[in-house]
């Protein structure tokens, strides 16, 4: 059960407030001024807090601050409660870093609707998520889901590409956000001897292009269906105003994200460094990862010659690569498709 704790000076107000709040299956703690809820705020640890403005001794903001200074308090979700309405009032509380504004008079159902917003909130920035590209996915759709991005359009265009169609350029400006609802594609970049290097694969659920979006920067690679995809574009501005327009939500991603580009670079360190049967068999790997989320029985309908793109090497070496594999029983290849027969024992490849 989430707690809860109610800081007002107004008795009527108060108890009000958490009669509502235990109609609704939260435990709630009161507090009839400023001072005292700082100490029971530091000694329950609440999971939310509700605080009016005006109060003796210690006024609402004196209050966020102490318990923005204090690590165990510093990201409690903090809603404001109060008569007050002018909009420098609203401005100060929430560059305090209050969560939400609710004033005076109020609808039973705005202020659950508020809680169950923040909580859940709360809940996405708690939980750990993979420093990979599925993370920052999984991230981006739980910002959305949990109600965080209620100011941006609910709907959003999704197109229909055909396989080998280009989504983006390399050089060009980004003006969307895309999310992979189904299908296959492939990021790549060009090599000044005009090789080409395939950067990443993303599979359904899989959002695409934020890089130079967050950049402010020309595309670095160009985005290819490697088979017929739908996907959902997402305006430039409403994508960073999900980024930018919470700080919380900032921080997680940018440390989501940077953990990405360390995983990245693990990767190109794999390429230079390991032999051609270990790289391929961790790329065979990663591809059955990316496209097979159902089982191991799935084949990778993917070219030799996008995998050979993937590991940087010779189409060739990779299919002479493919062939030790087969006698070595570790995968199938039945009309021209690959099946791992052994993902673990390719993942765990010593030479």
């Amino acid at each position: 059960m989430k707690s809860i704790l109610v800081i007002d000076d107004n008795v009527d107000i108060r108890e009000n407030t958490a009669e509502i709040l235990e109609l609704a299956g939260y435990k709630t703690i009161t507090a009839e001024n400023g001072k005292k809820g700082v100490e029971i705020a530091l000694k329950e640890k609440p999971d939310l807090i509700v605080c009016d403005i005006m109060m003796p001794e210690l006024d609402g903001y004196g209050v966020l601050h102490l318990l923005r200074k204090n690590v165990e308090t510093q990201f409690t979700p903090f809603i404001f409660l109060t008569a007050k309405t002018e909009r420098t009032d609203l401005r100060r509380g929430m560059e305090m870093g209050a969560d939400d504004y609710i004033t005076k008079p109020f609808e039973d159902i705005e202020l659950l609707n508020a809680i169950e917003t923040r909580l859940k909130k709360t809940q996405v920035f708690e939980q750990q998520y993979a420093m990979s590209q599925p993370g920052i996915s999984q991230f981006l759709k739980d910002v959305k889901e949990m109600g965080i991005l209620d100011k941006l359009s609910e709907q959003y265009s999704m197109e229909s590409f055909g396989r080998k169609q280009v989504l983006y350029q390399e050089g060009k400006r980004p003006r969307f956000l895309y999310y992979l609802v189904k299908g296959k594609v492939k990021t790549s970049r060009t090599h000044e001897d005009g090789k080409e290097y395939i950067i990443d694969i993303f599979s359904g659920g899989d959002f695409i292009g934020y890089p130079a979006l967050i950049g402010d920067n020309n595309y670095d690679d160009t985005a290819i269906m490697l088979e017929d995809s739908d996907i959902l574009l997402i305006p430039k501005d409403d994508f960073l105003q999900m980024i930018y327009g919470d700080i919380t939500v900032a921080s997680k991603f940018i440390h989501i994200i940077t953990q990405n580009v360390k995983g990245k670079e693990d990767r190109l360190l794999n390429l230079a460094y390991s032999s051609l049967r270990k790289r391929v068999a961790k790329a065979l790997v990663e591809i059955h990862n990316k496209y097979n989320t159902g089982g191991s029985s799935n084949s990778l309908e993917i070219s030799r010659e996008d995998i050979a793109h993937y590991i940087g090497t010779a189409t060739e070496s990779l299919i002479r690569t493919l062939s030790d594999f087969k006698a070595e029983k570790l995968i199938e290849i039945k009309e021209g498709k690959i099946r791992l027969s052994d993902v673990g024992k390719l993942s765990n490849l010593l030479y």
